[in-house]
């Protein structure tokens, strides 16, 4: 266990802490939400027909975890302001509601002042601090739970992506398989000699991110001619389970016979099960075994290989 990881009680402290201070900031504890004669809730209400209609109550209720009396109150208020309109459904319950002119005009002009005030919080940020707090947002809502497999994309490398890759593949091994010296050696060999011997159309290394923040990664390089080698594959673990680790093996895959290779090689540890598993899904077969302490502890490594 990591002597220096947070307790669960220090770890809810802060959030709560946060929490006080953003809702403090963003004036969520006035009566009424930006101004306007909304409270919080009915903004948020309002939010969501004019995102997601047309739209039924339920779902609305359903999202957001409203008492089903206090949501048609709501409704039923923006329907005497002439907000929103109804459209032919099933049954009495089932009509999808929708915003009309007014409710459209009252909705962009609270989103225009939500946006604003919102903005003014982080406009003093330079460039750099903007992309870690956009990306520290995305690792609260990964941890926490809104991990979404369809706002994750890939790319190709850029400048400062090696020394990350390797920080976080160092850290993790370590941290989960006891890995020492030896294996954040072998992850700075494989990292700068990429960047110092890359061909590109014959190599590549992809990037999964949401939001600015790494997921994951896998390198491509040439062994020979006709054999390409997958090198480094990794995911964050609490984006694990969303089909990162299959998206970018399936990547390498591609590439590889794209760009005229016979084979797909790659060397894998005993212990690694869910990579394992992605690269036997793949079509991958072992072909050879061998054990060694390089890594500071006795381990067993795996050649496979694909036929492309």
């Amino acid at each position: 266990m990591d002597i220096d990881a947070p307790s669960l009680a220090a770890t809810t402290a802060s959030l709560r802490r946060f929490n006080r201070f953003f809702t403090r900031r963003t004036g969520l504890l006035e009566p009424r939400y930006q101004g306007s004669p909304l409270s919080l809730v009915e903004a948020r209400v309002l939010y969501e027909i004019a995102t997601g209609q047309p739209v039924l109550a339920r779902t609305i209720k359903d999202k957001l975890g409203l008492d089903p009396g206090y949501l048609s109150r709501i409704v039923s208020r923006f329907d005497r302001l002439d907000w929103i309109e109804r459209d032919v459904g099933s049954d009495a319950r089932q009509r999808p509601i929708r915003l009309t002119g007014a409710g459209r005009a009252t909705f962009e002009a609270l989103d225009r002042i939500t946006h604003d005030s919102t903005a003014g919080l982080v406009q003093h940020l330079d460039t750099d601090q903007r992309r870690l707090l956009t990306a520290s947002f995305a690792a609260a809502e990964h941890l926490m739970g809104g991990a979404d497999a369809s706002q994750v994309g890939l790319r190709t490398f850029r400048a400062g992506d090696m020394g990350l890759i390797t920080s976080r593949q160092a850290i993790l091994y370590a941290e989960y398989y006891g890995w020492g010296v030896g294996m954040e050696a072998l992850i700075g060999e494989v990292t700068t000699g990429f960047l110092r011997n890359f061909r590109p159309g014959r190599e590549q290394c992809w990037i999964a991110e949401q939001d600015g923040r790494m997921l994951g990664s896998v390198f491509l390089v040439a062994d020979s001619p006709d054999i390409a080698r997958l090198r480094l594959l990794y995911v964050e673990a609490e984006a694990r389970g969303l089909g990162i680790g299959r998206l970018l093996v399936d990547q390498c895959i591609d590439f590889a016979r794209s760009a005229g290779y016979r084979d797909l090689v790659l060397w894998t540890h005993t212990v690694l099960t869910s990579a394992r598993k992605i690269y036997a899904a793949s079509g991958f077969e072992m072909v050879s075994v061998e054990s060694h302490d390089e890594f500071g502890k006795p381990e067993q490594g795996e050649n496979w290989r694909l036929i492309l």
